[in-house]
């Protein structure tokens, strides 16, 4: 990999075709109490640190002062926000007047389920975190800016190459009798029931060599369960930590910090791994089994014996969660290294962009004569997926609902008969779109956008394509870019889906697997016709970007922010026994005691919640070697995959499995942390493990 390293600094050191910056910041937030974003899990509250989350931020500016840009962001977070990108768009402008706005800026969630939730403004995506969240909020909000600051700050003269590959054992499709509902023509245009392509691009200073890399694979973020409770960014999240180490070659001999807790030295690489048409996508190869007879689940409905709730996939390692993330994680990363190694194949050309808000409930098809219809969720959205499965007698593949749920469902709304038409065949049980109270359940007005640089094109979509939806958005896509170039964008033309970006509004079907009705189906907000509403919006845009006309803006999507309800309890405050203080170790390292790569190492000490101090941009966790007598070095942190932070109130504990390349020596464990006195006072503390020996 250094020769490819090498290789690449020597051969493009020279070209220098736009203007490019990346940045990256902390958007961790509160590691303890808050409950994680994705799988809709009410016991799946943070209590610890797997690894930090991160706002990775990329800037492609034309020469020129006056010349386009755009500002592309992959958060670490289970996908973007209304109400975070307004807020981010608004910081911009204080500080960059119109330079970064809702046109040419995409802030696109990887889709982790491991990430704090409570930072979306519609009622139905906060129900579990117990409404909003302020500190996963402002973290978010903050992270992103401050990336966005970096890259802008770090423009210089530079190219981006692009490359595209397979990866053939990091996916596989978890709805596939649903795909299997599309015309037998189409499904033979593919070899595969998901897309196994990564499309890289490569960030190179003309002078110093790469700065950094953002590729699209769709796989979900799914590799850590719904029983893990620690902050993670799950595969996407571990592979671009893994490949920022590679190119770094950090060794565990760092400087010492002045600093309460170690600052992570900024990168100077930025390896974005961004999600994509991942709707029915999952990363748990082996496939679903069920739970007590060890058998595959039934193949349509994903059930055991008729019940959901043991049906549940598999990752490569199972039955270690961990060890799946690991896996998938690492088989992105090592395409991600080939692919950037040997990219060389040049963007040139203009960047561009074109964005519109479209109300997507009442939007009249004009080639299918038909219109979609206000938000609502199926009767299967509470089954769950096999990645994670819901609870009580929901099955996914259901048209019909039963009459128990019906009744329950008519206490919160009603569906009219229209809607009930409009949805068809999807029963309703949630009427989400015509619930306005105590605010708006679900979006109406939803962001689109086409980010162009050079022949790449990419299509930010607030939601979640499934792998046959997003492979016919694109074809519309770039048939209409031929069509109206006269020639000008053939085959060369790359197209690539950013899922979850700038907002969120569930899952988008075809019109075939819409009438299976499995998870997808079901979350599937807008109806039938929601991907043909798509299509037909995206093709505006693209039309308007290559006769470089302007589009309407369309309606404003409201800001919810002021009507939030937030029900999470404050933080309590922490207390230890008489003669006992923060930091104080209650289970130590053996002294001395001596241990092997491979062995877990753990310490627990007297600690305050995590939610008293965010910690951003810096450790709860700290493993120290020591490089001379008395000299305390920096190793490891909350932000090495060799490193957990485990919180359970009055204790944290740091748990550390030696790597292999660790440096034989004495080492010790280290926690930081704040603890809140009974009037509120917050006070920093530390705490120190016994010494002990890496052999």
């Amino acid at each position: 990999m250094l020769v490819f390293l090498v290789a690449s600094l020597m051969v493009y050191r020279c070209k220098a075709d736009y203007l490019l910056g990346a940045g990256s910041y902390d958007i961790t937030g509160p590691a303890a109490d808050v409950n994680m974003m994705g799988y809709a899990n009410p016991k799946q509250n943070a209590a610890g640190i797997h690894l930090r989350l991160r706002s990775r931020a990329f800037i492609v500016a034309e020469a020129g002062n006056d010349g386009n840009r755009i500002a592309y962001v992959s958060l670490d977070a289970c996908m973007a926000s209304q109400a975070v990108t307004t807020a981010v768009l608004s910081k911009l402008k204080t500080r960059y007047g119109d330079l970064y706005t809702e046109k040419n800026v995409a802030l696109s969630g990887i889709h982790t389920h491991s990430g704090p939730g409570g930072y979306l403004q519609y009622l139905l995506y906060s129900i579990t975190s117990l409404g909003f969240v302020k500190q996963s909020f402002d973290a978010i909000v903050d992270g992103a800016v401050a990336s966005i600051t970096q890259a802008h700050h770090n423009l210089k003269p530079g190219s981006i190459f692009v490359n595209e590959g397979e990866i053939l054992d990091a996916n596989i499709n978890r709805s596939p009798s649903a795909y299997l509902n599309n015309p037998a023509e189409e499904r033979k245009r593919y070899k595969y029931d998901v897309d196994k392509s990564m499309l890289l691009l490569k960030l190179v200073d003309a002078q110093h060599g790469p700065v950094g890399t953002v590729n699209w694979f769709p796989v979900h973020c799914t590799s850590m369960n719904n029983t893990n409770t620690l902050v993670s960014g799950d595969n996407k999240g571990a592979a671009s930590r893994f490949m920022e180490d590679w190119f770094d070659h950090r060794s565990v001999k760092r400087e010492p910090s002045a600093n309460t807790s170690r600052v992570r030295s900024k990168t100077s690489f930025v390896a974005a791994f961004a999600q994509t048409n991942e709707g029915d996508v999952s990363p748990n190869t082996l496939g679903a089994f069920c739970g007590d007879t060890n058998l595959r689940c039934d193949f349509n409905h994903s059930t055991c014996n008729g019940s959901n709730e043991l049906c549940i996939a598999r990752g490569p390692g199972y039955p270690d969660h961990f060890a799946s993330t690991e896996i998938i994680a690492t088989r992105q990363m090592e395409s991600a290294i080939e692919l950037f190694a040997n990219a060389k194949d040049l963007l040139k050309g203009p960047v561009n962009y074109r964005q519109s808000y479209v109300d997507f409930t009442n939007i009249s098809i004009a080639a299918q004569s038909a219109t979609t219809c206000p938000a609502a969720m199926g009767f299967s959205f509470a089954a769950g997926t096999t990645d994670g499965p819901g609870a009580f007698d929901f099955k996914q593949g259901d048209t019909d609902g039963n009459p128990f749920w019906k009744a329950v469902r008519d206490l919160l709304r009603k569906p009219t008969e229209k809607q009930v038409a409009c949805q068809s065949p999807k029963p309703v049980l949630l009427d989400t779109g015509e619930m306005l109270f105590p605010y708006d359940w679900a979006p109406a007005i939803l962001p689109i956008q086409i980010l162009q640089v050079g022949q790449l094109f990419i299509l930010s979509v607030p939601s979640e394509f499934t792998t046959m939806a997003g492979r016919r958005l694109k074809d519309a896509v770039k048939a209409t870019l031929v069509e109206k170039s006269n020639g000008k964008y053939d085959k060369e033309v790359r197209i690539v889906i950013s899922g979850l970006t700038n907002a969120y509004s569930s899952y988008v079907t075809t019109f075939e697997e819409y009438q299976i009705q499995r998870y997808e189906g079901a979350s599937t907000l807008y109806g039938p016709h929601t991907l043909s509403a798509y299509i037909q919006e995206f093709k505006k845009l693209a039309e308007a970007l290559v006769l470089d006309t302007q589009v309407a803006k369309g309606p404003s999507p409201p800001d919810l922010i002021s009507k939030q309800i937030s029900l999470l309890p404050e933080v309590i405050p922490d207390t230890t026994p008489a003669g006992i203080k923060f930091g104080d170790v209650s289970r130590d390292v053996a002294r001395n005691a001596s241990f092997r790569a491979g062995d877990s190492v753990e310490a627990t000490f007297w600690s305050g919640s995590p939610r008293n101090n965010l910690m951003t941009e810096a450790s709860y966790t700290m493993v120290e070697f020591q490089s001379a007598p008395g000299v305390w070095t920096p190793a490891y942190d909350d932000d090495d995959w060799s490193v957990q932070f485990v919180w359970k109130r009055p204790s944290a504990t740091i748990k550390w499995k030696v790597p292999k390349d660790a440096l034989a020596g004495t080492y010790r464990l280290r926690l930081f942390g704040a603890s809140k006195a009974l009037m509120g006072k917050i006070d920093n503390f530390t705490g120190i493990s016994s010494e002990f020996v890496i052999v």
